[in-house]
């Protein structure tokens, strides 16, 4: 399985450039330290929203149910075995965001 991990930075509240398909966005990685969980968004390059506000849960395609204009074609998650995700398992390698590209069916 094909799939690219994306950092999340050490920030409660973070923008960073990613590259996914040849298109570039921008993503919002916000840690909620009331309800102890963190939350993602994807934007275009010029930071117009195109999903937002979306809580981070292991083993689950985040964008599952957003078929939205504008989203790279794949899933994004959480690769993990806990059942939650803290303030600090990005940076410690408890947990990944990652991109599974969707597969092409042509042949």
């Amino acid at each position: 399985m094909d799939y690219t991990i994306i950092a999340v930075p050490d920030m409660n509240d973070s923008f960073s450039r990613v590259v996914l398909g040849g298109t570039s966005y921008q993503m919002r990685f916000t840690w909620n330290d009331t309800a102890g969980r963190w939350m993602w968004g994807l934007y275009t390059s010029d930071r117009s929203p195109i999903i937002e506000g979306v809580r981070i849960v292991p083993s689950l395609p985040l964008n599952l149910f957003c078929g939205r204009p504008g989203l790279p074609a794949g899933a994004f998650g959480v690769i993990t075995e806990q059942e939650s995700i803290g303030r600090r398992d990005f940076i410690e390698g408890n947990a990944q965001f990652v991109f599974l590209p969707a597969r092409d069916t042509k042949k």
